[in-house]
């Protein structure tokens, strides 16, 4: 009887047993048909958008912003090893070492190299070989042995730029232009199975989720293969949870189905965030090559492979420009996972630590001209209309100097603290007080003063901080108006035309009225002043230019005629000038931009310009879709032109307004102008290039500054970097038209000079407008050592 009751016993528990297991059983079946389910249905719904996505190129192909060719003479000091360079730079692959490029091809042969444009080169396919010797470029060749006096190089890249929400920057690249240095450190640090895996790393993934289930979610780590990452990129928001995980996972799938594994690193390498420069996102390693150490990526050595694979991680984190310490760590490390991997020896991972991080200097305004290239989009949009909805793809070829770029920027940023040192001066008791005051704004504007193409723009202080280009923000002109006043009084001496109350034409010797008046405008009086007060009575044109007299430029333009000042003053692009007694003293506003179009007009023997930074616009084939060509028109008589530039040399001379330019060290022949209201200004040209500074604040206020305290120094620090680059070094004395002489004149009475007269100055007449008197000084019957010590008379 107890031998039954244990048998039922163990067979109730052996039905049991198998209940249990088969609730179990299907549990799992239940649970696996959810998973497979829900799993099917992330999969097919998550499929059906990676396919309608890769319907669509996985990039656009970003517009390109191409610099202005550089030009090679005869004479320029060259190197066979900089042309190269440049060409590298430029897309130019050399000839039976690298691969063939559509831009085109060189070779180097000893002390020449030959130039080969290929199908897509801005230029027409012309060969060229340049011959270098000691250092300077001796002659050169076409392909039919003709002599060249000069050749073009391929125009450099600026920026490929894709604007969005972030204003990401993007130089898409090729797997096979990808170094392999740089595969195997991504791949030694980020995913060392990605060759071998089907997208998924299962072992970090089981860890991942072991972390995530206890709630470590400090310690469970990405578990991200490259794969994961480029869907993240690409298509999954990283909401932390096991949801975005599978469904991270998923894509992952889909994507290692359609895209080889070379396919999808490279879109991983055009993807990646590599941190942030200025306002602009860096995306992709094309940029990040650029942007870190100003190379093209086929460039990178193994040192700078390994910190662009070393800052993937946390791009900020591992900002090079502001971490050094942690980046080089970081860089050693992938370094080390690359011995450890077996791509590099221990011996060449050592010689890489030892490198420094090098990289590029200047800023990102220097190296890629932020508020130049945003003013180049909006004219592209303006001038392309509705074809310009859709630039990707576009080559767009500007007029822009990268070398002249840099040194604006560079001297805007090395003096710009000398202005903010005098902003805090003037105000010292606010200061003390703790009242906050601005520091003002800068604008910089280059141009070639012959052909009116903008070869440097600098817009504000920063990029990052402001986007604001005040280059094209329209403020009073100030002083640096009045040389139209001037030159269209010499325009009436031309025409044989007396001023009122003049008994001879007009000439740098007219005595004008330097006195205070009023002026009746629209019923109301108008009563000038002078800066700090000052009147001189009856003074010479060319000192009250010098001088920046207000009082006698209105009574010359009263003269003239106010309303005619005002006609050239608008053919010269100041469009807002009108005939009032204020406009001779530069009430009414221009931009910058404007003013440097303004003053080709002097530099430019009376040929104004418009400026103009748009040179071609060209499909990615290199198919011509646009070319353009600046506007230009003779407004003023190239005498009158030379005239005026010939008062502007003097007033940076002894007490001229822009004299502390020569102080600081510009030593170049050059004529220039101060201006000076709310605002402060300094315009001035050599024989080959142009500059307009401008300094003031955003909300109008007073800077309280004079040109030459705020905006001299700036210029004076452009131009003397300016000249030092071999295409602007070959500054030359302006040079009279037929029309006009030079000669000299006794300072104290303003008559021709002769070996009696102590002190004198040149000076350029209209013919037939120079004084014809001789100053007569008695002679000087000193002795040497009277005339030392000031004895006798």
């Amino acid at each position: 009887m107890a031998l039954k009751v244990k048998i039922k016993s163990i067979a109730g528990k052996g039905s049991l047993t198998s209940l249990l297991l088969r609730i179990l059983l299907i549990c799992v079946a239940v649970v696996a048909i959810v998973v497979l389910t829900v799993g099917g249905i992330v999969y097919f719904k998550y499929g059906s958008i990676v396919d309608t996505r890769l319907k669509q190129p996985l990039f656009t192909d970003t517009a390109k912003i191409f610099a202005a060719p550089r030009e090679v003479r005869i004479g320029q000091k060259l190197s066979v090893r900089l042309i190269a360079d440049e060409l590298r730079q430029a897309g130019y692959a050399e000839q039976g070492v690298q691969k063939d490029s559509p831009l085109g091809m060189y070779r180097e042969s000893g002390q020449s190299i030959t130039v080969y444009p290929g199908p897509q080169s801005y230029h027409a396919p012309d060969n060229a070989t340049i011959h270098v010797s000691g250092g300077v470029v001796e002659s050169m060749t076409d392909d039919h042995g003709e002599q060249l006096s000069s050749y073009e190089l391929e125009p450099l890249l600026i920026t490929g730029l894709s604007e969005d929400a972030n204003r990401t920057k993007r130089r898409l690249i090729t797997y096979d232009e990808i170094p392999q240095n740089l595969v195997h450190a991504v791949l030694a640090i980020e995913d060392r199975r990605f060759f071998e895996h089907s997208g998924v790393n299962y072992i970090s993934m089981a860890g991942w989720a072991w972390h995530d289930l206890v709630g470590d979610r400090k310690h469970r780590g990405g578990a991200s293969t490259i794969t994961m990452q480029l869907a993240k990129l690409l298509f999954v928001a990283d909401t932390g949870t096991i949801r975005y995980k599978i469904t991270q996972i998923m894509v992952a799938f889909h994507l290692e189905h359609h895209f080889t594994k070379q396919q999808i690193f490279e879109a991983y390498a055009n993807q990646i965030n590599l941190g942030q420069r200025g306002s602009f996102s860096i995306d992709g390693f094309g940029e990040a090559a650029q942007s870190y150490f100003g190379k093209d990526l086929q460039q990178l050595d193994l040192a700078q492979s390994a910190m662009l694979a070393g800052i993937v991680q946390r791009p900020n984190y591992f900002n090079p420009w502001r971490h050094a310490d942690r980046t080089i760590e970081r860089r050693n490390l992938v370094l080390d996972s690359m011995v450890e991997t077996g791509s590099i020896t221990k011996d060449e991972a050592e010689r890489a630590k030892a490198e420094p991080l090098k990289l590029a200097t200047g800023s990102v305004d220097a190296s890629e001209a932020p508020y130049f290239v945003d003013l180049v989009h909006e004219q592209l949009l303006d001038k392309l209309g509705d074809r310009g909805a859709n630039l990707n793809g576009l080559r767009i070829y500007t007029t822009l100097d990268p070398d002249l770029q840099r040194a604006a920027t560079t001297a805007v940023e090395s003096t710009v603290h000398q202005v903010d040192e005098q902003v805090d001066k003037k105000h010292s008791r606010d200061k003390k007080a703790g009242i906050a005051y601005p520091y003002p704004q800068v604008a910089l504007v280059a141009l070639n003063p012959h052909t009116g193409q903008v070869l440097a723009m600098v817009g504000g202080r920063s990029y990052g901080t402001s986007q604001l280009n005040h280059a094209t923000a329209k403020r009073p002109t100030g002083s640096i108006f009045k040389p139209f006043v001037y030159a269209d009084a010499f325009a009436t001496a031309i025409e044989g035309t007396m001023l009122p109350g003049q008994d001879r034409l007009f000439s740098p010797v007219t005595m004008l009225s330097d006195t205070q008046s009023t002026y009746n405008v629209g019923g109301q009086s108008y009563t000038p002043r002078n800066f700090e007060g000052e009147y001189y009575g009856e003074i010479t044109a060319r000192f009250a230019l010098m001088r920046s007299d207000n009082n006698a430029t209105i009574s010359l333009a009263s003269m003239v005629g106010f309303d005619r000042v005002a006609a050239l003053a608008r053919a010269a692009g100041v469009k807002s000038a009108r005939g009032t007694p204020s406009m001779a003293i530069g009430t009414y506003d221009a931009t910058p931009l404007d003013m440097a179009g303004a003053y080709t007009t002097f530099a430019n023997k009376g040929l104004h310009i418009d400026p103009w930074m748009l040179a071609s616009v060209r499909a990615s084939s290199g198919d011509v879709i646009s070319d353009y060509t600046p506007t230009s028109k003779q407004i003023l008589d190239p005498r009158a032109a030379f005239l005026i530039t010939s008062m502007m040399q003097d007033v940076l001379r002894g007490k001229g307004t822009g004299a502390a330019v020569r102080s600081m060290g510009f030593i170049s022949p050059a004529a220039g102008k101060t201006g000076t209201d709310h605002d402060a200004w300094f315009a001035g040209y050599t024989s080959n290039l142009l500059c307009i500074v401008w300094v003031g604040n955003d909300d109008y206020t007073d800077i309280k500054l004079q040109g030459a305290e705020a905006a001299a120094p700036i210029w004076a620090a452009f131009m003397k970097k300016a000249v030092q680059l071999p295409q602007y070094s070959d500054t030359k004395e302006f040079s009279a038209p037929d029309g006009v002489q030079i000669v000299s004149l006794d300072k104290t009475t303003n008559l021709l000079a002769d070996e009696t007269c102590p002190d004198d100055y040149s000076a350029a007449f209209l013919n037939g407008t120079a004084p014809t008197d001789t100053c007569d000084h008695p002679p000087d019957k000193r002795n040497i050592f009277q005339k030392i010590f000031g004895l006798g008379k």
